[in-house]
């Protein structure tokens, strides 16, 4: 029977690269699917990997709908044996229940990759309506990790190293941006809660932890 799956996890944890690996696999199996991403970190109308993987996919933008386009796909004696919606998290609940009808009546199976929650550990409308409805959750087993080494399960937005709470909830960004401006980094709840980012801890470790020492004195009595 034809599914929707969610596969879900943090940033940093393989979710577009496993999109990928999905595509090769059935497309080498003979199969035939339709890509759609959206706000992707390479650009409109790709769908990458921070593995360096980039390939060619449709952009499913705002008031996009999925399965009037796969109507008309079909229609033209096109094929699609699956769907993969990357960035899965953007997308308006509305357009995850066209993915649902995808599935339904059309017999496709959709793949739908996204995270869960924002960078306030509040969950994407999109994400969201995925767990409501989707045949099956996959939790990513690629785990991320937090700076100190803990699992990551949050996400954390970043200006300058320093962990902001407020703002946009979609800013596109990655988690290797340059110093100044927006980025993100993934952190295990102790140190999102505590906004704790790796800039923050190794600030703090260089901080003196007792009185400083006048060498000269401690020569002087030498």
């Amino acid at each position: 029977m034809p599914e929707l799956v969610f596969f879900s996890g943090t940033m940093d944890c393989g979710k577009s690269t496993l999109a990928l690996q999905i595509e090769h696999n059935r497309s080498a199996r003979g199969l035939q699917g339709m890509i759609f991403t959206r706000d992707d970190r390479a650009g409109q109308g790709k769908l990458s990997s921070r593995l360096g993987l980039v390939t060619e996919a449709v952009e499913a933008g705002e008031g996009f709908d999925f399965y009037a386009h796969l109507v008309g796909h079909l229609s033209q004696g096109g094929r699609a044996d699956y769907v993969i919606a990357d960035e899965a998290q953007f997308l308006a609940p509305e357009q995850i229940d066209q993915l649902a009808r995808v599935v339904d009546d059309l017999g496709v199976d959709v793949f739908a990759f996204g995270i869960t929650t924002d960078f306030r550990s509040k969950l994407f409308p999109g994400s969201q309506r995925l767990v409501e409805i989707a045949d099956r959750v996959e939790v990513l087993q690629v785990e991320a990790l937090c700076w100190c080494g803990a699992r990551a399960t949050h996400n954390a937005r970043t200006i300058n190293g320093e962990m902001v709470v407020e703002g946009a909830q979609v800013v596109v960004g990655d988690v290797n941006n340059p110093p100044g401006e927006i980025g993100y980094e993934v952190l295990c709840r102790r140190h999102h809660r505590r906004r704790t980012t790796a800039s923050a801890a190794r600030a703090a470790a260089l901080s003196p932890d007792v009185l400083p020492v006048d060498r000269t004195d401690v020569s002087a009595r030498s």
